[in-house]
């Protein structure tokens, strides 16, 4: 990209997206028909080590099959499906095929149980689901219970009513009469970690592809050559875009892989493909760094450039990483409802721990709730402008939760954030996580941050617990590396240490040392569910006392 002018670039961004326009063309097609016919498109490999590759015209032809296959059992513009898919082909295949036709897909994560797959299918009223013989028990389990589900499609070996994906496919003509789509046309939607209430369905138009080009550019510093490769499931917004669609768009080459994440298997994988450009989230940096002498077993000369997202990554990681490869990570924010669009980018000043800048194309501001501006440095709500292609276009059925989402022309994201005198956006946490305590409002993240600085801790989460003197203090729930070491002692010792790194008056009043935190499927912490069992076991101990 040569010298990165941030304000330049920022200036002249013009967004260009054509009013007819179709995800599936223009990821896939455009290439198989030009000169990136036989580039590779996709190197897959899974646990066991089974591999395979696909060029851009192979993707094609098998999208174009996977299409026709939906219109022969019914399909039309608008009707949705499920994709219950592992990280295999068959999710790039079905996903693409779909919006060719202007057919909805919607993600979804294996992991889900029943009743989860039962709302979302009732919730969007789906058609069909494309799932595996390892994951369709549950499927089968809450068909009856979903009036709108035609079809379960099974890739590999479909039991008595299932339709068979590979006979299905066999039958299916490689010629396609694509739809004839609007950058506006609905084009998948992804349903919220329903972290408060019910998931929500946030829609995306066929434009939401282009619409996080700055995002490939900038954040990612995604080149033609590259090879891309993303640690997480598909079926998150994340990897979906940066490990996938948003890449395609540019004819780069990506890499999947079908497996618990493991940091010494994902090192091999760097070597092993060569991976230029690596995407990945905070958890996975974490565990990447604890690898001894990671960089003399493992070769990863060739890669070049490291991304972060799904929540703010730790200064003290950046350092490690930087120490181990010579390689910064550049740390993004983004949300279900609008991709990464706030981020560090390369060329720029990094101040470790910030959140960085708007990436050019997207105008973010600090609000108040009713969406007006606040000065620099104050706390308020994140908020991207309405309008912006990369944005969401609604909550599916949800008209109310979607209107009080916007306020005053501003998308309110609920994080919370403020700006520094330079312009950069700091990270302070949702909404409903600031701890306010002994009149402060503290941020569980710089709390956090300061805590795994400590050599002994691999994971923290930080929460407002209840007190009868001070009504919250700040409790750290605290993964060790060695969980032997657990003690009064170290406990007295994070402590000093936070007190050092922090703000004293921010430091963890109670430290709790435990296995594992609450996760969402995605990985994000959920502060939430441990807020409530502090207070529900504060209650508890008061009524016994």
């Amino acid at each position: 990209m040569g010298e990165f002018n941030y304000k330049k670039e920022f200036d002249n961004w013009k967004w260009d997206i054509p009013e007819k326009y179709n995800i599936g063309y223009d990821i896939v097609d455009k290439h198989a028909n030009g000169k990136n016919k036989d580039k590779l498109a996709l190197i897959w490999e899974n646990e066991n080590g089974d591999s395979k590759k696909f060029s851009f015209g192979e993707m094609k032809k098998l999208s174009n099959k996977f299409g026709n296959l939906l219109r022969n059992i019914g399909f039309k513009k608008g009707d949705r499906f499920l994709i219950r898919l592992p990280d295999i082909p068959e999710f790039h295949i079905s996903f693409i095929g779909g919006v060719k036709i202007g057919a909805v897909p919607i993600p979804s994560s294996v992991m889900f149980r029943a009743h989860e797959i039962e709302y979302r299918i009732n919730d969007s009223n789906s058609k069909a689901v494309i799932t595996t013989s390892k994951y369709v028990k549950d499927v089968q389990g809450i068909k009856d219970n979903c009036p709108t589900l035609e079809h379960i499609i099974v890739v590999d070996d479909p039991k008595n009513d299932e339709l068979d994906y590979k006979s299905l496919m066999n039958d299916s003509s490689e010629s396609l009469k694509l739809e004839d789509t609007k950058r506006s046309d609905i084009a998948f939607f992804c349903y919220t970690s329903g972290t408060t209430g019910n998931p929500k369905g946030a829609v995306h138009l066929h434009q939401w592809v282009p619409g996080n080009d700055p995002s490939v550019l900038y954040w990612q510093n995604a080149e033609d050559k590259d090879i891309i490769a993303h640690t997480g499931n598909l079926s998150w917004i994340f990897p979906l875009g940066n490990g996938f669609l948003y890449i395609w768009r540019w004819g780069i080459t990506t890499l999947i892989y079908d497996g618990k994440f493991n940091a010494e298997r994902w090192y091999q994988l760097i070597e092993k493909y060569k991976v230029t450009n690596l995407a990945s989230v905070p958890t996975a940096y974490r565990l990447f760094v604890t690898v001894r002498d990671a960089k003399k077993k493992y070769d990863l000369s060739l890669l070049r450039h490291c991304i972060s997202a799904g929540e703010p990554l730790n200064p003290e990681v950046i350092k490690k990483w930087k120490d181990m490869f010579d390689l910064d990570i550049y740390d993004g924010i983004g949300m279900t409802e609008i991709m990464v669009y706030l981020s560090n980018m390369k060329g720029m000043e990094i101040k470790p721990g910030s959140c960085g800048l708007p990436q050019p194309g997207h105008i973010c501001e600090i609000v108040d709730h009713d969406g007006n501006p606040l000065p620099q440095g104050e706390p308020g709500v994140l908020a991207i402008k309405k309008g912006d292609p990369g944005l969401f276009t609604k909550y599916w059925k949800k008209p109310e939760i979607t209107s009080k989402s916007f306020r005053n022309d501003w998308f309110l994201t609920g994080d919370v954030l403020y700006k520094d005198e330079d312009g950069y956006f700091w990270f302070s946490g949702r909404d409903d996580d600031l701890i306010m305590a002994s009149g402060y409002r503290i941020s569980p993240f710089e709390v956090e941050s300061s805590i795994i600085s400590h050599p002994d801790v691999l994971e923290v989460a930080v929460v407002a617990s209840p007190d009868s003197i001070r009504g919250v203090i700040v409790k750290a729930f605290v993964v060790l590396h060695d969980k032997n070491k657990a003690s009064d002692e170290l406990v007295k010792n994070i402590q000093d240490h936070t007190k050092k790194v922090a703000a004293p008056y921010k430091y963890p009043r109670e430290i709790e040392f435990v296995e594992e935190l609450p996760k969402t499927q995605s990985g994000k912490i959920k502060r939430k569910d441990l807020r409530e069992l502090e207070k529900l076991k504060k209650e508890i101990l008061g009524s016994v006392v």
